[in-house]
C-alpha cells in the first residue's frame, strides 16, 4: 500500500499534465484578479492580500525548511509580517531553537510604511517577533543593514513582494537571493502578471513582458544556485506565484 506522501506526489504530478485542470485555474485567476479577490482575506486581524494557496503552501515551507529569520520586502497592511510571526512562534514551541542562537525573527522592508499600518503592527501580539525596515528594498545601505542581521541567523527563507517591475524584482534577487540558505527557498509573488492578459495592470508600471516572472526567468539563467519548484505549482494550481518558488540547491 502506498503511503499518504506518496499519493500526493503522484496528484501533483497528475496536476501538472491535466490540462482541463490547469485551463480552470488558470480562468480563475484571471476572473478573480480583476475584483482584488485575495484583498478579502486576514491573519490574525491584519489584511494579509494572498491566495488562501499561497499561504498554505508558504506554511508548509516554513514547517519543512524551519528558518530562524524570514526576510520579507513589501509590507503594506502588515498581514504576511504577522503570518510568517505566528510561524516562527509556532516553531518556537515545537522545535527548541539552539542555545544561544538569537530568536526567530521576521524583517520586513518597505519604501514606505504607513503610519497607521505600522502602529498596528507595532501594537499586535506578535509584534516581539517583528523588525521592520523603512526604505528602498534595493538600496545597498538598506541592503547592508539587512545583509549583516542576516548574518547572526543560520537558516534564512526570502520573499520578495515589493515593486513588481522587473527591473526592481531582478537587482532585489540579486542582492537577497544569495541571503536564502542552501535548501530553503526564495519566493517571488505575483509572477501571475505574466500569465494574466495584457492590459489587466493599467495604472501600475509592471506588465507582461515586464513583471517578476519576467525577472526570475532572466536570474535563473545567469545563477545555477537555485531551482524552480514546479511541484509547488502543480499542487497548488491557483497561486499569484506560479515559477515563483525557488529552491536554493547549492
Amino acid at each position: 500500500m502506498k503511503n499518504f506522501d506518496d499519493e500526493v506526489k503522484e496528484r501533483v504530478k497528475s496536476n501538472l499534465q491535466n490540462k482541463k485542470l490547469k485551463d480552470s485555474a488558470s480562468s480563475f485567476m484571471q476572473h478573480s484578479t480583476e475584483p482584488k479577490y485575495s484583498y478579502n482575506f486576514s491573519w490574525l486581524g491584519r489584511p494579509i492580500i494572498q491566495y488562501p494557496q499561497d499561504i498554505v503552501a508558504m506554511q508548509e515551507l516554513i514547517w519543512r525548511v524551519k528558518p530562524d529569520l524570514i526576510i520579507e520586502t513589501g509590507v503594506a497592511h502588515g498581514g504576511s509580517l504577522i503570518f510568517s510571526a505566528s510561524m516562527l512562534t509556532l516553531l518556537d514551541a515545537c522545535c527548541e531553537n539552539p542555545k544561544g542562537a538569537p530568536k526567530r525573527l521576521v524583517l520586513g522592508i518597505d519604501i514606505d510604511i504607513r503610519e497607521h499600518n505600522k502602529q498596528k503592527i507595532k501594537q499586535h501580539p506578535l509584534a516581539g517577533k517583528i523588525m521592520m525596515i523603512e526604505g528602498s528594498s534595493i538600496d545597498l545601505n538598506v541592503f547592508e543593514k539587512v545583509k549583516e542581521i542576516a548574518s547572526k541567523y543560520k537558516t534564512v527563507l526570502v520573499c520578495l513582494d515589493s515593486n513588481h517591475t522587473e527591473t526592481h524584482v531582478l537587482k532585489e534577487l540579486r542582492l537577497y537571493a544569495p541571503l536564502t540558505s542552501v535548501d530553503s527557498y526564495c519566493v517571488v509573488f505575483d509572477t501571475i502578471i505574466e500569465d494574466l492578459p495584457a492590459g489587466m495592470y493599467p495604472d501600475r508600471p509592471w506588465a507582461v513582458g515586464n513583471n517578476p516572472k519576467t525577472a526570475v526567468n532572466k536570474y535563473i539563467r545567469e545563477n545555477n544556485n537555485f531551482s524552480i519548484d514546479y511541484d509547488i505549482d502543480g499542487k497548488l494550481l491557483i497561486s499569484v506565484a506560479p515559477g515563483g518558488y525557488l529552491k536554493r540547491c547549492i
